[in-house]
């Protein structure tokens, strides 16, 4: 009899083991789902893509470039769902939108690298693109510095995609605004 309740003790501990187990099993298989969205797709880019500091790879300040398309207004992305694109890291808000970036990056990916669009157009001039201040114009995503640029930018937006298609393709891939 003294033996049962060791037995009891003993098949108790094992399940509770066991359960543990089974939860952190759940737990990296989510975190694999999680991170099954990391993917590099490689590519160099184009011309020259924003990023707050020189040698940051950070694109779009971090805007989930899909969201600009599917939501009512832009979205921070997570580092969880990140993709690097031409070598930078375009970060989404969920797997879906990464999935669907990854699909077609070019399609999402903002124009000018990112860049304010007026000042190409305009000035043939590299200066930082707002993420909160775009317009999707013929399925592509353009910034602008701020809002009275935007208006600028507005006069004439096919003109100045025109020239900033031909003043963006000048400038190096390793150029990089600066104050």
């Amino acid at each position: 009899m003294k033996t049962m309740p060791l037995l009891i003790a003993l098949l108790a501990t094992a399940a509770a083991c066991s359960n543990a187990g089974g939860q952190a099993a759940a737990q990296n298989k989510e975190s694999a789902a999680q991170t099954s969205a990391l993917a590099g797709l490689g590519g160099a880019p184009k011309g020259p893509i924003y990023t707050k500091e020189a040698g940051e790879t950070l694109a779009l300040s971090g805007y989930d470039a899909v969201s600009y398309f599917n939501a009512s207004a832009p979205m921070q992305g997570k580092a969880d769902y990140t993709v690097r694109y031409q070598g930078y890291d375009y970060r989404f808000a969920n797997a879906d939108n990464a999935k669907t970036f990854e699909a077609d990056p070019a399609k999402y990916a903002p124009q000018y690298g990112g860049y304010c669009a007026w000042a190409i157009g305009a000035n043939d001039a590299l200066a930082p693109g707002d993420p909160n201040v775009y317009k999707i114009v013929d399925g592509k995503l353009y910034l602008n510095f701020n809002k009275a640029v935007a208006q600028k930018w507005a006069v004439d937006i096919p003109g100045f995609i025109s020239k900033g298609d031909i003043n963006y393709a000048g400038h190096d891939a390793d150029e990089h605004y600066t104050n």
